[in-house]
């Protein structure tokens, strides 16, 4: 059942996926993210009435900041996907894993051999899937994708940190939600709003039903016994998302741009299977 719920949250991730880049015809990144993250703000609140976590946290700074940085990784990742073929920009949001290690590296923790050989991994295949695949009409839309894994990669940090600190999973996506819907709100100050009609409407909800659902779905699988289990079967997304190019946009991939998504894959396995265990967490305050 978990590697069914595992599989689930990433088809339901690369459903998100092609919402998105419909509703991209209609509708900017900006107001992609704002619709998104207002549902799941919504959605969070009632959530965490219902299981009675407080909203109250002494550890505010590192909530903003995390929010911050996901909201930046989303709206990147949007963007990303309404100028990339789905699979490529799913693909170098991916490159998170690869963006953690590199982050604790650099906040001390000592990784493994193996943790730098997958990251020697994933640099070549990004490099691979940036260079000869793109072309360069394209060379923005990639580097915007991996900068939303970056970002996704930082995101993920914090998220280590806030647990570790006793912070309840609910408020910390609580908390991501509210920031992204402020930021989103601020943006549309200095874009175009653009009315919702019966089908954009559609994919706007699918959009927030599809990642309220993979959320739902992957926090589920992660319960189980086997998260690393639930890990490497995320990178399952990245073949939905390439089954879904080809069939509703016909997105053809060349020899170097399989080469370059299977390295990437592979090093986030990799990368995944050895990165070190959170901190044990400590209890809230």
């Amino acid at each position: 059942m978990q590697s069914l719920w595992m599989i689930l949250a990433s088809l339901f991730f690369a459903c998100m996926g092609v919402c998105v880049k419909l509703a991209a015809a209609t509708h900017s990144a900006v107001e992609i993210v704002f619709y998104r993250s207002l549902l799941s703000l919504i959605l969070m609140y009632a959530l965490v009435r219902l299981r009675g976590v407080s909203l109250a946290t002494p550890h505010w700074r590192w909530q903003i900041s995390r929010g911050l940085v996901g909201f930046s990784a989303l709206l990147a990742y949007f963007w990303a996907i309404t100028l990339l073929p789905l699979a490529t920009a799913v693909t170098l949001n991916y490159t998170s894993a690869i963006f953690l290690a590199i982050y604790l590296a650099l906040a001390g923790q000592r990784l493994s051999a193996g943790i730098f050989g997958a990251l020697l991994l994933g640099l070549v295949g990004v490099g691979l899937l940036l260079k000869p695949s793109l072309h360069a009409d394209q060379l923005l839309g990639g580097l915007i994708g991996l900068g939303s894994g970056g970002l996704a990669g930082m995101a993920y940090f914090s998220v280590r940190e806030l647990g570790a600190r006793g912070e309840p999973e609910s408020r910390t996506v609580f908390y991501f939600s509210l920031v992204s819907s402020v930021c989103s709100s601020f943006g549309l100050l200095f874009s175009e709003i653009h009315p919702i009609e019966l089908q954009s409407g559609s994919l706007l909800f699918g959009v927030a039903v599809f990642a309220t659902a993979a959320q739902l779905a992957m926090t589920r699988a992660y319960a189980g016994a086997k998260p690393l289990l639930a890990a490497t079967l995320a990178y399952s997304t990245v073949i939905f998302a390439s089954l879904f190019g080809m069939l509703l946009w016909h997105e053809a991939h060349d020899a170097w741009s399989w080469l370059a998504i299977g390295l990437i894959v592979l090093s986030g396995l990799a990368a995944t299977r050895l990165l070190p265990a959170r901190p044990e967490r400590s209890p809230a305050p």
